[in-house]
């Protein structure tokens, strides 16, 4: 071998090779050919660029010759040092070349023809150099690029700059065959990359599926013929096809869900999953690493790493519900996907890419949370682009019958239990009752029903005297005086004090004979539910803020101590 002329040892040449080819990371890959081109006496600097879409057109130094932004060669690998070896460019984080526009250079027009740029001798102060002052500062005689070519697309460009004179066809045989080697080495590890991405995403909606089967709803499909509901069927019909963001609004039990399953179903997406998020339900301290991911090592206990819900949903629907529990820290981040479909995992650097549609839902009124400062404006809007305001059942009673008899067809047939017919009796019984746990709290009285249904008959455990009814409440109204109309607000008024004063006569007693339930003829868990739901404390009815230790408010199971 000539030290004056650049040649590859074959041995090394062959062993480069074998290892490109089981290589399944295309970092790995890079690194691996630029190390070893650095190593052959003679070469100073190796660097690998690849064509990805252009991101810091901003302040690229180049971006004024950029003919198209939307692609340039990004610079991925690099390895040399200096004649003294004070200095390496092994670095690529500071270096003044991360991006060549297409076209521009030696390096950008291998890129834009395809075809090698061989320089046996380079001419001094050459306008294709970018820097002569380092060429012949570190006494550089000739360049070679070659294209990275596979199936007839330009991957990226291969470069060397030497220190010796570049003769030899043997030698430049060799680099054409790294070249191309490495270019279908780089298509296999970007599809290795692809199908464990593809296999973690499987496994992620694997996992959420079999759960969603098991907390499944007992019904599928929306029941009614009710104006109110006609409505949100249409608004469905209109928002479906499109990704427009979409924010659901309406009490517990209203059927959310259902609506948002329902326009995913319809969607363009409805081959791809909809992946429902409890926000109430996700501690605050592992809200991030539950919608975004994290990297192994991000903090204890991260073994492995993990997908978001973000991912997994990819190309599908992201159904947040009870959106207003997200932490205040963490909606700047969701508004960032929202706004350019990017987040970054915990503990990881990588910008990554989702194509994710938000259904949002929640029985908050978000907009006195936005004046509070516990929801941030602009999330707001950006999730509020088509709003949905589900109406209560007490406002569409007409689907009543509809729903009742769905519910208990598919109660018998889950319980195998006889069917049963609603009579007309207990149509009206179910119509009288304002039902505040809306379509939720009549499918469970049904079912209930069913199980204790004797010879046919169906028993209904509905509350009164807590939420009555609109013609129970017209009654009321006409007993105390009140010749109107009742507002909502006032029927709600109405029943809070009707509580406090049932708890005031019975000293706070809510169990046992004389109790509040038993009077009010409730029972005694649906009364406390009541009072949480209302706000209803303590101070209310006695004045104090201070139990009665002689009637405890929650039973004591035996065997438990307080």
């Amino acid at each position: 071998m000539n030290p004056n002329n650049f040649n590859l040892d074959s041995e090394s040449f062959q062993l480069l090779l074998l290892e490109m080819a089981q290589q399944r990371s295309v970092e790995d890959l890079l690194q691996l050919v630029t190390s070893s081109l650095a190593a052959t006496p003679g070469v100073a600097l190796a660097r690998v660029w690849m064509i990805a879409p252009g991101d810091i057109c901003g302040t690229c130094r180049d971006s004024a010759a950029c003919l198209d932004n939307s692609h340039c060669l990004h610079l991925m690998a690099s390895k040399g040092a200096s004649l003294d070896n004070k200095t390496t460019w092994n670095s690529i984080a500071h270096s003044a070349f991360l991006r060549f526009p297409i076209g521009v250079r030696k390096v950008g027009q291998i890129a834009a023809s395809g075809q090698p740029v061989i320089i046996p001798r380079i001419e001094k102060n050459a306008n294709w150099i970018a820097d002569p002052a380092w060429v012949e500062r570190e006494r550089i005689l000739s360049f070679a690029g070659q294209p990275l070519i596979h199936k007839g697309e330009v991957l990226g460009v291969l470069s060397i700059f030497i220190r010796v004179a570049l003769e030899g066809g043997m030698a430049l045989g060799m680099l054409r065959m790294i070249a191309d080697h490495l270019a279908y080495a780089v298509a296999n590890a970007r599809a290795f990359a692809e199908i464990e991405r593809l296999k973690r995403q499987i496994e992620s909606e694997n996992a959420y599926l079999r759960e969603e089967v098991n907390i499944a709803q007992s019904f599928s499909g929306i029941i009614g013929k009710s104006e109110a509901l006609q409505n949100i069927l249409h608004k469905i019909d209109l928002v479906a096809p499109i990704d427009t963001n979409v924010l659901i609004t309406g009490e517990s039990g209203t059927g959310k869900e259902l609506i948002a399953r329902e326009i995913h179903g319809r969607s363009g997406r409805a081959s791809r999953p909809m992946i429902k998020i409890n926000c109430a339900a996700i501690p605050k301290d592992l809200f991030e690493s539950e919608f975004f991911g994290h990297a192994r090592g991000a903090f204890t206990g991260a073994h492995k790493d993990r997908c978001g819900f973000f991912q997994t949903a990819d190309g599908g629907t992201l159904f947040l519900d009870e959106v207003s529990e997200i932490p205040l820290g963490l909606q700047s981040k969701l508004l960032r996907v929202l706004q350019e479909g990017e987040y970054q995992r915990v503990g990881e650097e990588k910008v990554r890419k989702v194509d994710v549609r938000i259904i949002s839902a929640t029985n908050c009124n978000l907009e006195k949370e936005v004046k509070a400062g516990r929801f941030r404006e602009d999330l707001y809007y950006r999730i509020n682009v088509f709003p949905f305001a589900l109406p209560p059942l007490r406002e569409r009673k007409e689907d009543i019958p509809l729903l009742a008899k769905h519910f208990l067809s598919l109660t018998a047939q889950k319980l195998n239990r006889p069917a049963v017919k609603l009579t007309q009796a207990d149509i009206e019984a179910l119509s009288q009752y304002d039902w505040p746990g809306n379509i939720r709290e009549l499918q469970n009285i049904i079912e209930r029903a069913v199980i204790t249904s004797h010879l046919g008959k169906l028993n209904f455990d509905i509350p009164s005297g807590i939420h009555l009814g609109i013609d129970a409440i017209a009654k009321v109204s006409r007993q105390i005086g009140k010749h109107k109309i009742l507002t909502d607000a006032e029927i709600r008024s109405l029943e809070k004090d009707n509580l406090i004063e049932a708890l005031r006569l019975c000293n706070g007693k809510i169990y046992g004979p004389r109790g509040a339930s038993e009077k009010l003829g409730i029972k005694p868990t649906t009364l406390i539910s009541r009072m949480k739901k209302m706000g209803i404390a303590m101070s209310d009815w006695s004045g104090s803020d201070q139990p009665d230790q002689t009637e405890p408010l929650i039973p004591v199971k035996p065997g438990q101590t307080e």
